[in-house]
This record gives structure tokens, C-alpha cells and sequence, in this order.
């Protein structure tokens, strides 16, 4: 036998102190009083009435509410995981169209300078075949754009007379055999013979200040 308080007999038991109470009314539980407190007495087959903790009906519909809640917040986390991949393509592609386009822009603006340099120089080599060739400065002299070697012809009115070895032959008589025969006499001799001025690919003769009749024959 045991002897324990209402309290204790309760948790015991598995019960509330009124359900201890009223046993002890209905005289299903034997209780003593002892300096003014009452005492439960429980024996083997009081304990062996003991019913099974079972949980409250706030506790079950918490526990339900906590499983929808969980869900919910699982369902929320998917779409937001959906969005998040979403968004990542999306900025994948935006990232893949910039750097495309950098790229285009970059290619088109090396373009454009490499043209501008190109121009710049065929400016420049027009300019200084027009030192060498003694042209007056104050000549104006409109280049195309797209000319690689500059063409000088002076009037034909000048003292000193410069034309194209081209030019020249193709105002003689000579043959064609003739023609070919002269051009690489005189592209042999332009390294160290000084009447002829090399622009570019270009031969320049002065028939009028030079005797080219040991080249011409």
C-alpha cells in the first residue's frame, strides 16, 4: 500500500485531482487525514486503474495546425525556389545578350579606328610622297578614302614635269614586249639611280630635267 497526497495521487493515477476526488467520494479510494491533510491510500488494484495519458484536444488540433503550417510554408518555399530558378535564367540570359553585345560593339569600334588609322596613313604617305616629289604647298589635293598609294601628277605646265613611269609608257609607242622589258629595267635601276622616285609600288620619272634614253633603248 501507498500513501501520497491528492496531488501525487492524480499524476499517479494519471488523472485530475477532481477525478481523485470523487473516487474518494464514491469510495472507490481509501483516504486518511493526517495533521489536517488528506492522504489517498493506493494499493495494486488502484494502480492497476490507472488510464493512459492521452493528449488534450488542444493539443491535437495544435499538432494539426503545426502540420499545416509546415506544409504551407513548404509549399511557399517550392515557389519560391521555382521563382529563384527563374530569375537566375533570366539573368543568365540578360548576362549572355550583354556580353554579346560588348563584344559586337567592341569588334565595330576596333573597326572603326583600324579604318581611321588606315586613312591616316594613306594622308600621311600622301603627304610625304608630296615632299619628295617637290610639289608646290600650296597645291590642294583631294584623297579618297578608300586610296592606298597617293597618285601625284604635276600640271604638265610645271618646269619640272613628274609623271608616272605608267603613265609615260603608256603615251609611247613601245610594245607591249617593249613596255614589260623597260618597266623591269627601270624597277632594277630605281634602288641606286636618283632620277627615279619610288612612291610606294610606284616608279616617277622627270623627262623633262632627266635623259632616261640608257633605260628607254
Amino acid at each position: 500500500m501507498y500513501k501520497m497526497s491528492i496531488a501525487d495521487a492524480a499524476l499517479k493515477l494519471g488523472v485530475s485531482k477532481e477525478a481523485i476526488h470523487n473516487r474518494i467520494r464514491r469510495g472507490s479510494l481509501e483516504s486518511i487525514v493526517e495533521d489536517g491533510v488528506k492522504f489517498v491510500i493506493l494499493n495494486q488494484n488502484s494502480l492497476a486503474t490507472k488510464k493512459p495519458i492521452t493528449k488534450r484536444a488542444d493539443t491535437i488540433k495544435a499538432s494539426e495546425a503545426d502540420g499545416r503550417y509546415y506544409k504551407l510554408l513548404e509549399e511557399q518555399n517550392e515557389k519560391l525556389q521555382l521563382k529563384v530558378e527563374k530569375l537566375e535564367g533570366e539573368t543568365k540570359t540578360l548576362r549572355d545578350q550583354k556580353e554579346e553585345m560588348l563584344i559586337h560593339e567592341r569588334v565595330r569600334i576596333e573597326q572603326i579606328y583600324k579604318d581611321k588609322d588606315e586613312q591616316l596613313k594613306n594622308i600621311l604617305n600622301a603627304i610625304s610622297s608630296k615632299f619628295m616629289l617637290n610639289a608646290p604647298s600650296d597645291e590642294l589635293v583631294t584623297y579618297e578614302e578608300e586610296l592606298v598609294e597617293a597618285e601625284i601628277e604635276p600640271k604638265e605646265e610645271s618646269p619640272s614635269e613628274l609623271i608616272s613611269l605608267k603613265k609615260y609608257l603608256n603615251k609611247s609607242d613601245f610594245s607591249k614586249k617593249k613596255v614589260q622589258k623597260i618597266k623591269d629595267r627601270f624597277k632594277k635601276a630605281a634602288k641606286k639611280d636618283s632620277r627615279i622616285i619610288i612612291v610606294g609600288k610606284k616608279h616617277y620619272i622627270n623627262p623633262a630635267k632627266f635623259d632616261y634614253s640608257d633605260l628607254l633603248s
